[in-house]
């Protein structure tokens, strides 16, 4: 039987099999490290939990699910995802990526990914052209976020997908702005989604996770081994934590976008605010792209403002909203990304991408719209 995303929030993937027999509506938390066997040459299908462990392949399955894929994986943290995405590959590879990346993606690629021999090169990737420029015989991915981070640039999925698979390419989408709940990026083309699970599928600002879905079988069994040999998969509990934060993805998701709206619309008529970058904006570069392969344009906005000082007083007044990197929770969340995210990005490359002192950036939480939008009112007076 085929259920909406909204259900399978609720009640996971309809084709798994939970290995619990008591009945329990909460998933169980499999705190062991290990597992026996029944004799030898048997298995339960657990062994140890680096290998796997019932709690978190649960989780797996669900995400994957969410994501129209046949396989999931569950990390410690979502940057531990991209590393493993990223372990895939071999020295000698070439990786096109999105110039309006998180910085962390940023930091992982030009230091650590660069010392294993695998080379990055960044473009503006709303334009196809841009992409095109760059494709060598080496290629092996493109890897996007959309929209953006913290400019929120939109690429076109569909056409970034036929752009990589001409040229044997993988199309990989960090899709934690939207979730699976606004934007199902392979059922657009693309052949890996990844995603910070700490942000909105988690939801609460309890635990870091990060998820990495397929259905590419050849990668599946390279991410499979990456799993297991590094030991970076998501813990019994954690694991747990994102379980329960998707039960409510679908209301978090519709109650925070319809409060980003107002927000921004009200954001664009203050004198101190120069310019909102949201995607539900239809003055937004990306407004058409996006409308055309998501459900929703989320709860997720940078904006402008006149001055460096004043971004410096919004930060230090805010009352409602937290000045704190992360996003995607309940509580509202405000960050500086030039000192924050994208502190590690060099100056000249942060200029280039539109990341100033004057931009700060807003996740929309839960709190009453009007009261946030007080709280912002309050720090431009």
């Amino acid at each position: 039987m085929s259920y909406s995303l909204r259900t399978k929030c609720i009640t996971g993937n309809p084709d798994y099999k939970a290995h619990d027999n008591t009945g329990c509506i909460s998933v169980p938390i499999y705190q062991s490290a290990t597992y026996a066997h029944p004799a030898l040459g048997q298995s339960t299908g657990f062994d140890y939990s680096r290998l796997q462990n019932p709690t978190r392949e649960y989780a797996e399955h669900l995400v994957a699910s969410l994501d129209g894929t046949a396989h999931g994986f569950a990390f410690s943290s979502g940057m531990a995802a991209v590393t493993a995405l990223f372990d895939t590959f071999d020295s000698g590879d070439h990786i096109i990526a999105s110039d309006d990346l998180y910085g962390g993606s940023i930091r992982l690629f030009d230091s650590i990914e660069k010392r294993n021999g695998i080379s990055v090169s960044y473009c503006d990737t709303s334009d196809q052209e841009n992409i095109a420029k760059l494709i060598r015989k080496n290629t092996k991915a493109v890897f996007i976020e959309t929209p953006g981070n913290p400019t929120m640039l939109i690429t076109d999925i569909r056409k970034t997908a036929a752009l990589a698979h001409s040229a044997g390419a993988l199309l990989c989408v960090d899709n934690t702005f939207l979730s699976p709940y606004f934007q199902q990026p392979v059922g657009l083309g693309a052949d890996a989604v990844i995603q910070s699970g700490t942000k909105f599928l988690c939801g609460h600002n309890d635990t870091l996770a990060g998820f990495i879905t397929t259905s590419n079988e050849t990668l599946a069994e390279k991410l499979s081994f990456v799993i297991k040999t590094t030991g970076a998969g998501l813990a019994p509990f954690d694991s747990w934590l994102v379980i329960r934060g998707i039960k409510t993805l679908a209301v978090r998701m519709e109650a925070q976008q319809k409060t980003a709206c107002r927000i921004a619309q009200w954001l664009k008529t203050q004198q101190k605010v120069s310019k909102v970058l949201y995607p539900g904006l239809k003055e937004h570069p990306g407004y058409d792209i996006n409308k055309s392969q998501t459900t929703g344009c989320g709860s997720m906005m940078s904006f402008y403002v006149d001055g460096a000082e004043t971004a410096e007083n919004i930060l230090r007044k805010v009352r409602l909203i937290r000045f704190a990197e992360s996003l995607g929770g309940t509580e509202s969340l405000i960050t500086y990304p030039v000192t924050q995210t994208h502190a590690d990005v060099p100056e000249k490359d942060r200029l280039r991408r539109g990341i100033t002192d004057k931009l700060l950036r807003l996740s929309v939480g839960l709190e009453d719209a009007g009261d946030l939008i007080a709280d912002i009112a309050q720090t431009l007076a």
